[in-house]
């Protein structure tokens, strides 16, 4: 349990990053292979999104609670798989992009349909939170320091496993109390949540960096693309529901 509340949840985790580390910074050997860049990464995430946007759709025509629940439980398996096996992140990580597309088409289509204009509403605010956290690190406003990064891991695997917890009772027909309600601690805590998302958004940010830095192999600019797609999903997600909250039906 104790090591479920310091990873980075599902993905990332700095044991991880230094175990695929390709050589080490003071080293003299030379390593043959493709090393891991940013610039790679960062093209790596836009094609896990296009992937996902284009999963979407399907998931938007075909949108149902056992479609949304089958995406979710996938991608958490192959996140988990992936988390094991790094090296096969080329291959898990299209396959993630496309559960991930499944669910976010879902539960915008199940949105939608009873708010007008939340899509917008929501993926503006999500693209909003994604460039201004961008902005606040690469300034050097927010500093993800070992510290930092340990607060968001605790808190991020915290909220997972709140997440697990209540999609077990859910299948059960068991709802979690204030959790995802539009009560006003159920609000409270999504706002908690939203923001808990926009930090590890920070650190999403420091592990392409780290990546770079510690000569990473090529294929983790896949691995680390998953990590900041969970992110932007989780997030577009959380506010997909204060909005819907905030409207008062």
């Amino acid at each position: 349990m104790r090591d479920f509340f310091k990873s980075n949840n599902p993905l990332i985790k700095e044991e991880t990053l230094k175990k695929q580390t390709a050589q080490p910074l003071d080293s003299e050997l030379v390593y043959s292979g493709d090393l891991m860049t940013v610039s790679g990464a960062v093209n790596k995430t836009f094609i896990l999104f296009g992937v996902m946007l284009a999963a979407s759709a399907i998931g938007w025509m075909f949108a149902s609670k056992f479609l949304i629940i089958g995406a979710v439980i996938a991608g958490a398996v192959i996140s988990f798989i992936t988390a094991r096996n790094p090296s096969k992140s080329p291959v898990f990580a299209p396959i993630y992009a496309i559960t991930q597309g499944l669910f976010v088409g879902g539960i915008s289509y199940v949105y939608s349909f009873v708010f007008d204009g939340i899509i917008f509403q929501a993926a503006t605010l999500t693209f909003g939170i994604l460039f201004t956290m961008l902005f606040l690190y690469k300034t050097g406003i927010i500093k993800v320091t070992e510290k930092f990064r340990s607060m968001v891991m605790m808190a991020v695997g915290g909220i997972m496993l709140v997440y697990m917890v209540e999609l077990g009772l859910y299948m059960f027909g068991i709802d979690v109390p204030f959790l995802h309600d539009q009560s006003m601690i159920g609000i409270g805590i999504s706002l908690v949540i939203v923001g808990v998302a926009s930090l590890k958004l920070a650190v999403d940010f420091d592990d392409f960096d780290k990546g770079e830095k510690m000569r990473t192999p090529a294929y983790m600019e896949w691995y680390f693309g998953m990590g900041l797609l969970f992110t932007l999903v989780w997030l577009y997600s959380e506010i997909l529901y204060l909005l819907s909250a905030f409207s008062g039906d």
